[in-house]
C-alpha cells in the first residue's frame, strides 16, 4: 500500500501535465478518490490525528511496561557528613564530634499485583560505612562496618476494597482501542471534508461555466433583441429585459469567478499545495450501487464506533470513583512484610558469606477517621449521584445514537435514486432549454419562457452536483458511523497500519 501511495503521488506531481495559462499558473487534473488519499496523506487535520493517536499509543505503552517487573539500580556513591551528636556517657550528655564516610547500592524488582493491588518485590543491597569520629573519652577512632542485605522479599498489600490496578486494566485497553478507533473515524470524517471541498470546488466551476454561458447567450439574445427591436417585432419593454438579463449575467459572471478563486483556494489549503497551483477538479462518473442494511450497520456501528467505548469508559470512570471514595475515604488499612538474609562484617568479602542473619517483619497500618463530620458520607454519596447520572446520560446517548445511526441510513440509501433523477432532470431541462431557445430564436416564444427555461437548466445542473456531493459525503459518513468499508465487506481495522506508515 505505501508503494501505492509513492506511485500516486509521482502521478499527480509528474506525470499529471502541468500546463500553464495566461496567468502562468500550474494546473493538475485531480479525481474524487486522488484528493482523498492527498487529504489522508499530507494534510494538516491528518498529521494532527496521527500524532494524537501516537500519543494514545505510547501512553498504552507506557501502561503495559507498568504491569511488567521493573529492574532499578538505587545507589549513593559517596556520602559524606560531620557534625557533633549527643551522647549519654556514666550518666551525662557529652557532644562528641563525628565524621562519617558512606556509599551504598542496591537491585530491586518490583511487580504490581493486578488482582489484589498489591505489590511483590526482590531486593539486595550492601552499604558500606566509615567512622572517622571520636568516642566517648575523646579518642580517634577508625571503624569500617559493612553491611549486607543479600536477598529481601517485599509484599505490600492494601486490605481495603480499593484496587487501583484492578480498575487500570479495564479503562487503559478500553481508551487504547478507542483511540485507534477515534483515528479511524477521523480519516473518514477527513474523506467527508475532502468530498466536500472537492465538489465545493466542482460547483464554483460549474457555477463559472454557466456563467459564461450565460453571458454569451445573453450577448447574442440581446444583439438578436436589438434587431428586432429596429423592424418592430420586439417591445421596448422585452428590449430593455433583454439588456437586464446580460448586464445580470456580467455581474454572475464576475461573482462566479471570485468564487471559484475562493474554493479553488480552501481546497488547495486543505490538500496542502500551494496556492498558485490550479486544481482541475474531475467529476466522478459513476457511484458504487450500494444498499446499506440498517440491522448491519447498527451493529457494526456498536461493535466499532468510538462514541460507543467512549460511553463504556464513561461508564466505568463512574464506576471507579465510587470504588475510590469507599476504599480511600474510611478505614484504611496496609500489610507491609519481608523476609530475607543479611549479614555485617568489617570487609566486602566477609558479608556474603554465611553464616546470616535473618531479615524479616511484618506489620499492618491502620488509618481510621474518628470525626470527619460526614465529609466521607457526603463525598460517597455525591460519587453515587454522579454516577446514576452519568448512566442515564449514556442510556440516553445510546438511544440518541441509534437513531441517528438508523437516520444515515436510510438517507443514504435514497441518495443513488436522487442522484439518477437528478442526473435524468439535468437532461431533461438541457433538451428543453435547446428548444426553447429555438423557438426563440425563429419568434415562436418571447423572452419570459426563455429566462425561465434558462433557470430551469441551470437549477438542474446545480441539483446535479449537489446531489453527487451529498451521495459521497454520506457514503464517507456510513464508513465513518460504522469503519467498515461495505464495498469490500471488511473493516477499515485493517488500514490502521497502512495510514499510520503514510
Amino acid at each position: 500500500m505505501r508503494l501505492y501511495t509513492i506511485i500516486l503521488l509521482f502521478i499527480l506531481l509528474a506525470q499529471n501535465t502541468f500546463g500553464q495559462n495566461q496567468a502562468n499558473k500550474q494546473q493538475m487534473h485531480l479525481t474524487l478518490n486522488e484528493a482523498i488519499q492527498l487529504a489522508k496523506l499530507q494534510s494538516l487535520s491528518s498529521f494532527r490525528s496521527k500524532n494524537m493517536y501516537l500519543a494514545s499509543y505510547w501512553d498504552f505503552r507506557s501502561y503495559k511496561a507498568s504491569q511488567l517487573p521493573g529492574l532499578r539500580l538505587n545507589t549513593t556513591p559517596l556520602n559524606y557528613d560531620r557534625s557533633v551528636t549527643p551522647q549519654f556517657v556514666d550518666g551525662q550528655i557529652r557532644y562528641v564530634p563525628t565524621e562519617t564516610l558512606s556509599s551504598d547500592v542496591g537491585l530491586s524488582v518490583s511487580q504490581n499485583i493486578t488482582l489484589t493491588g498489591g505489590t511483590l518485590g526482590v531486593e539486595s543491597n550492601v552499604r558500606r560505612l566509615e567512622n572517622n569520629g571520636t568516642d566517648e573519652n575523646g579518642a580517634d577512632k577508625n571503624t569500617v562496618d559493612i553491611t549486607s542485605v543479600p536477598i529481601r522479599i517485599k509484599f505490600s498489600q492494601p486490605l481495603t476494597g480499593y484496587n487501583k490496578f484492578k480498575w487500570e486494566s479495564k479503562l487503559k485497553p478500553l481508551e487504547f482501542e478507542k483511540a485507534k478507533k477515534l483515528f479511524l473515524s477521523e480519516m473518514e470524517a477527513l474523506s467527508e471534508k475532502a468530498v466536500r471541498e472537492f465538489f465545493n470546488s466542482v460547483g464554483a466551476e460549474i457555477d463559472l461555466k454557466i456563467a459564461e454561458i450565460n453571458l454569451a447567450n445573453a450577448d447574442t439574445l440581446y444583439k438578436i433583441g436589438k434587431g428586432r427591436f429596429q423592424i418592430g417585432t420586439v417591445t421596448q419593454d422585452e428590449l430593455l429585459d433583454l439588456e437586464l438579463s446580460y448586464l445580470n449575467a456580467k455581474i454572475s459572471k464576475t461573482r462566479a469567478e471570485v468564487s471559484l478563486k475562493q474554493a479553488q483556494n480552501r481546497l488547495n489549503s486543505f490538500l496542502g499545495f500551494d496556492k498558485d497551483l490550479k486544481i482541475i477538479a474531475l467529476i466522478p462518473d459513476n457511484i458504487p450501487g450500494l444498499k446499506v442494511n440498517a440491522d448491519e450497520a447498527l451493529a457494526l456501528a456498536k461493535e466499532n464506533n468510538p462514541e460507543v467505548l467512549d460511553m463504556e469508559a464513561r461508564l466505568i470512570r463512574a464506576n471507579h470513583n465510587v470504588a475510590e471514595k469507599k476504599g480511600t475515604s474510611g478505614l484504611s488499612a496496609d500489610l507491609r512484610a519481608n523476609l530475607g538474609i543479611n549479614k555485617q562484617a568489617d570487609n566486602i568479602t566477609d558479608v556474603y558469606n554465611a553464616p546470616f542473619s535473618d531479615d524479616r517483619g511484618l506489620g499492618v497500618t491502620l488509618n481510621a477517621p474518628i470525626l470527619d463530620w460526614g465529609t466521607r458520607r457526603g463525598q460517597i454519596q455525591m460519587a453515587k449521584s454522579n454516577r446514576q447520572v452519568t448512566e442515564a446520560e449514556v442510556k440516553q446517548a445510546l438511544i440518541d445514537f441509534e437513531q441517528d445511526v438508523i437516520m444515515q441510513i436510510l438517507q443514504f440509501n435514497l441518495q443513488e435514486e436522487l442522484v439518477n433523477i437528478s442526473a435524468k432532470a439535468d437532461t431533461v431541462a438541457q433538451l428543453g432549454y435547446n428548444v426553447t431557445k429555438q423557438r426563440f430564436m425563429i419568434d415562436k416564444v418571447d423572452v419570459i419562457k426563455l429566462n425561465a427555461a434558462q433557470k430551469s437548466l441551470d437549477d438542474a445542473k446545480r441539483s446535479y452536483i449537489n446531489a453527487l456531493s451529498d451521495y459521497w459525503r454520506g457514503y464517507y459518513t456510513i464508513r465513518q458511523i460504522t469503519l467498515f468499508d461495505f464495498e469490500r465487506k471488511e473493516t477499515l481495522i485493517k488500514s490502521l497500519d497502512y495510514l499510520l506508515e503514510q
